[in-house]
């Protein structure tokens, strides 16, 4: 093996050792974006700052993951770059859809039979935008699964 590729071998190593770092905390975590129907603010409150803590650790895990992928292969690495611009985005409406849980909490309350219109929409929001997330994040780990067994494999164990 050359002196570059031996260079490279461990870059990978590296950025795959602080992955599975990333990893780990994210799985300490246990985040889950079930949505519970809750109807206290100190519930929502706590909710959304897990769900921040969660995002910021997940985003840290994607963008290790867009690095690893920028050193072997830049377009599908830009094209990773595109669903973690996507995972933000329903990442922070899901956080701004749940501070209006939060300052009204018993819009997430099936029992309630005089829910506005408007209660039903955020509620119907909240469960729709989370499920988007949830969904998203296994399209993006679907997507460097392929892609670490199909490159990053080879490099790691030849």
């Amino acid at each position: 093996m050359s002196h570059d590729s031996e260079n490279f071998k461990n870059t990978i190593e590296r950025k795959s050792k602080k992955l599975a770092e990333l990893g780990s905390i994210l799985a300490k975590n246990q985040f889950t974006y079930k949505i519970q129907e809750k109807t206290t603010k100190a519930y929502w409150e706590k909710r959304v700052q897990e769900l921040k803590k969660y995002d910021e650790t997940s985003l840290a895990y994607y963008n290790e993951i867009q690095n690893i992928m920028n050193l072997v292969n830049k377009d599908e690495a830009q094209t990773y770059l595109l669903h973690i611009s996507k995972f933000r985005q329903l990442s922070t409406e899901l956080i701004k859809i749940m501070e209006k849980v939060k300052e009204n909490p018993s819009i997430i309350d099936s029992k309630d039979k005089q829910q506005s219109l408007w209660s039903k929409e955020v509620k119907k929001e909240v469960l729709e935008i989370s499920k988007n997330c949830v969904e998203h994040e296994k399209y993006m780990n679907d997507i460097f699964r392929k892609f670490y067994e199909i490159n990053i494999k080879k490099i790691l164990y030849e």
